[in-house]
């Protein structure tokens, strides 16, 4: 399944820097260097990855300014996490020659730390996400994302559980060694895996760092570093429900579903668990994508103390089950069914691999394919 054809991205970086300056994050492999050179050309680009640009710029920040013309509107500078000290002049650049600024990058843990310069306010965050089913469009196949994931290279790749793998490595050599996350690179690695079991489940703390023979406090700070390197994402409660008692922890979600299946070292077969909890992760992808890009609402989950669940809640207004079951019985949505006893939400869907929607009460069957359609085209919004 090999391309070498760009593929469309929803995200316009032009319409972004013609509001204002942006960090543009996602981990290694979304596509930020692609989308760049396919949709800014001729915009002046400076790479930190490359050594020499490296140097230079971290000898003489102001060399930032002495290489760009009178005519540099907009400016790239990529991987920003390298030398994030360069943002002092990028600041001071915004405020003397208005310039806007794209500035790239696979981890957020050296801008979120040790007192970095955010461009006070003069900047705001976009993140890129892997491939949606909207982008690849004809090229999309279900089985194939969910066992291949989505990263751009390894959705096309003629051997994508190799690649996998090795950007799992990838991963480790380059966000957590590199980086200087952490000085125990052996731990970290035994807790990824175990983390990656814990995908799309409340996390027990104190049974991970068992697992993964750390400490209890070890891996609370591990999975900030997974949230900071932007592999995972936190999905916070839903806590609004009166009839029913809500749990308040959060779910984590990695951000590919085919590095959770590398890191599992699992296949999904249909019609297994595994392959529903891969079909899941792969909906919150696309959820996640759709609340980034386009609506900016907030994304929950909801777990009664009585033992009921819902996987995902839009902003105030959408409860989503989902299932990977091509039959969906009452007992399927008794979750959302429980839910809707609250009257707080508008719309109640259960997202599944039936062919043909239906309702059952106040419970929309939708057929994934269907939701995803009607969720770009802005049917679940407010």
């Amino acid at each position: 399944m090999l391309r070498n054809d760009y593929i469309p991205r929803i995200l316009s970086l032009d319409k972004l820097l013609r509001e204002k300056s942006h960090f543009l994050l996602g981990p290694r492999q979304t596509g930020k260097t692609s989308l760049v050179s396919n949709t800014l050309k001729g915009v002046r680009v400076f790479d930190l990855l490359d050594s020499r640009v490296f140097l230079e710029m971290s000898r003489d920040h102001s060399r930032l300014e002495s290489e760009l013309t009178p005519g540099d509107r907009f400016v790239v500078i990529d991987e920003i996490q390298r030398l994030p000290s360069l943002l002092h002049e990028v600041h001071r650049l915004i405020e003397k020659r208005k310039i806007r600024f794209l500035l790239t990058g696979s981890s957020a843990r050296k801008l979120r730390h040790g007192g970095v310069n955010l461009l006070g306010g003069r900047a705001r965050v976009q993140h890129l996400h892997p491939f949606t089913r909207r982008e690849l469009g004809k090229h999309f196949k279900l089985d194939r994302a969910l066992a291949a994931g989505l990263l751009p290279p390894i959705y096309f790749s003629e051997n994508p559980a190799a690649d996998l793998e090795a950007y799992a490595g990838l991963y480790l050599q380059q966000e957590v060694v590199a980086e200087g996350a952490t000085r125990n690179v052996p731990a970290f690695s035994r807790f990824l895996k175990v983390a990656a079991f814990c995908n799309g489940t409340i996390v027990n703390f104190t049974n991970v760092g068992n697992d993964a023979q750390v400490p209890r406090t070890t891996v609370y700070e591990y999975f900030d570093i997974l949230k900071d390197t932007l592999i995972t994402h936190e999905l916070p409660a839903w806590k609004r429900s009166v009839k029913r008692k809500p749990l308040v922890s959060s779910k984590y979600y990695f951000f590919d579903v085919g590095v959770v299946a590398a890191l599992q070292g699992r296949k999904f077969t249909p019609g297994t668990t595994e392959y529903g909890e891969a079909f899941e992760t792969y909906i919150a992808h696309e959820l996640r994508a759709y609340t980034d890009y386009l609506s900016g609402e907030s994304l929950h989950y909801w777990k009664s103390a009585s033992g009921y669940e819902v996987d995902f809640i839009i902003g105030d207004h959408t409860a989503i089950e989902v299932k990977a079951k091509g039959t969906i019985s009452p007992h399927d949505i008794k979750s959302l069914t429980a839910l809707s006893e609250e009257k707080k939400l508008k719309k109640y869907l259960c997202v599944c691999l039936e062919s043909r929607p239906r309702r059952i009460g106040k419970i929309q069957i939708v057929p994934y394919g269907d939701f995803l359609d009607g969720l770009w085209e802005g049917e679940y919004s407010r």
